[in-house]
């Protein structure tokens, strides 16, 4: 994996956050065209599964540290990673972006929520959700209830994950347990995946995917690996919270999808919602396990 993306001293942590982010968000917008070609579900297959074989090609997955304890642990990770790409994907197929990533965050703000010891911190998620409210302006008459129905299972699929992600991430240090989840996530999204794009698979569609599986997930877990290990869990959750409006941001320019004065104010109301909601919430553990998986800094 560090021949993918060789250290740089002169990088600084926070950019390489930002670049994972725009790359989660690229990932995502150029996904939509594949969508149209080979369904939300094929979409998340091919990903899933040439990214695993990135993941497999520069990484040996450390079987022989596995235990018996941990086989549901890893299987139930691959499994909500499957599910969340299939469900987001879905989501974009019928919402704009930036409001399915809102939607989207309100999974692990809710959970950074429950989890503190404070009854306060309650009031982000409200917050998020009076943004998310903004931004789908259901007195418009215009909701789409299933894909905000997709953008909320792929919500609850992100907290279950990231719920999971911690305890693998205690367990094996750096890409390890990525090796071995990637590829039972790509088996789950094969499950709709294979029989939605079966008769649509061209080499162009293949070569799309390999494109779009360096975007999302190889690329982006490098950078947050290099981030997390010169910045804090604090720092980088709180610089996390931007994602939907880079996803808005991305939606316009890629997918020239306009969002309304008062959608921004939505947005502005996620993204403040979600860095207050970093504050205090870090995990109180040692720095190579905090290291070890970026995405469990993501809700502090």
């Amino acid at each position: 994996m560090t021949a993918l993306l060789p250290p740089s001293p002169r990088r600084p942590p926070w950019a390489s956050a930002l670049a994972a982010m725009l790359s989660v968000q690229l990932g995502s917008a150029l996904s939509v065209p594949m969508i149209d070609s080979v369904g939300p579900a094929g979409t998340a297959w091919l990903r899933l599964s040439l990214g695993a074989v990135v993941f497999l090609a520069f990484v040996r997955p450390p079987l022989r540290a596995v235990s018996r304890g941990d086989v549901p642990v890893l299987l139930g990770l691959g499994t909500a990673t499957g599910l969340v790409t299939v469900t987001f994907l879905a989501a974009i197929e019928r919402i704009p972006l930036g409001t399915a990533v809102a939607v989207e965050f309100l999974g692990p703000l809710t959970l950074a929520a429950v989890r503190s010891p404070s009854r306060k911190v309650l009031a982000w998620p409200a917050l998020a959700l009076v943004g998310v409210v903004l931004l789908t302006q259901p007195w418009n008459g215009h909701v789409d209830p299933v894909g905000l129905g997709f953008a909320a299972l792929a919500a609850l699929g992100w907290a279950t994950y990231i719920q999971l992600t911690q305890r693998i991430g205690d367990r094996f240090t750096g890409m390890g347990g990525l090796a071995m989840t990637i590829p039972i996530a790509a088996a789950t999204a094969a499950v709709v995946g294979i029989p939605q794009a079966a008769g649509h698979l061209t080499l162009g569609v293949i070569g799309a995917a390999a494109g779009l599986a360096i975007l999302l997930p190889v690329l982006p877990f490098a950078l947050e690996m290099h981030a997390l290990r010169h910045m804090t869990a604090s720092a980088f959750g709180t610089l996390m919270a931007l994602e939907p409006a880079v996803g808005v941001l991305l939606g316009l320019v890629v997918l020239h999808q306009r969002p309304s004065p008062a959608q921004l104010a939505g947005i502005l109301l996620v993204v403040l919602a979600g860095a207050a909601a970093q504050r205090g919430g870090r995990r109180r553990r040692g720095v190579d396990a905090d290291a070890a998986r970026p995405e469990l800094d993501l809700i502090g």
